[in-house]
């Protein structure tokens, strides 16, 4: 396992591990945890992979306490800066909530560079009453996060996560910045997609694992699958009473591995940590 530091677009630090060998796929975390919620996932396919974990802007290590830099674009560069530093033409992406709305975001603005992609409990595609409210909730939370801490910003909200998504959050709070948690609350104001028919202009292999929740509806996974020109829909979502990373990774390795088996070359990758 390799730890290693690279640059975004605009100059910030951004930190990532990487372990195993093969194809390479890059995961990226949801909201709120960091990149060691992955770790047992990329374990159990660094046997066939090279499995590359960043943080993304705002959490874990990659602090960036800028609110004006947490854009979906700016997400979607620092894939494209990821790719760059590891020397890499193309590569597989995938992730977690927010990690998979950054996958398609980067799967639709630079397909050259994405061999497959994987988007587990996507993010709803919101109206613009339901946009309104997320943008209103993550503010309010930023506020209380600059004023009181993380964890207890986090207190009335970790209970109506779904279990496995609340553990990951408490285990990253000692490693997250609340200056950069804060800024990264700065998302809500932008948007990723306006509705689900633009998925259509995604061209990129991709495998949709659904959510349990109302904020990652298990309806809305089968809706892109069959919008997606190359969609497939996993034959396993993600239940609601996974509990830990483990958990997480237990239930969604098979489907994850054999997607990608399918999608990419098995040619060892070495990507460079400097």
């Amino acid at each position: 396992m390799r730890d290693f530091v690279y640059r975004g677009s605009d100059g910030c630090r951004l930190h990532a591990t990487a372990l195993g060998q093969g194809p390479e796929l890059v995961l990226l975390h949801g909201g709120g945890p960091d990149r060691y919620s992955l770790l047992p996932l990329a374990r159990r396919l660094a046997d066939g992979f090279t499995v590359v974990l960043p943080d993304i802007r705002g959490y874990g290590r990659s602090v960036c306490t800028d609110p004006n830099r947490h854009t979906w674009a700016q997400y979607t560069d620092d894939v494209d800066a990821l790719l760059d530093h590891l020397e890499l033409r193309q590569a597989a992406l995938g992730g977690t909530g927010l990690g998979g709305t950054i996958t398609l975001r980067a799967a639709a603005a630079h397909p050259e560079r994405i061999r497959a992609a994987v988007v587990i409990s996507m993010e709803d595609v919101e109206d613009d009453a339901a946009k309104e409210a997320e943008t209103a909730m993550l503010e309010a939370f930023a506020a209380r996060v600059r004023e009181q801490g993380i964890r207890a910003a986090g207190e009335p909200v970790l209970p109506t996560l779904a279990p496995v998504i609340g553990s990951l959050v408490r285990d990253a709070i000692r490693r997250s910045s609340p200056a950069g948690i804060a800024a990264a609350c700065a998302i809500g104001r932008d948007r990723a997609f306006t509705q689900v028919n633009e998925l259509a202009a995604i061209t990129v292999p991709t495998l949709a694992i659904p959510g349990s929740d109302t904020r990652h509806p298990a309806a809305l996974a089968a809706q892109a699958a069959r919008t997606l020109p190359r969609g497939h829909l996993a034959g396993v979502s993600l239940p609601a009473a996974l509990e830990t990373a483990a958990d997480l990774a237990h239930t969604l390795a098979p489907a994850v591995r054999d997607f990608l088996a399918a999608q990419l070359p098995a040619t060892p990758g070495r990507p460079s940590t400097q």
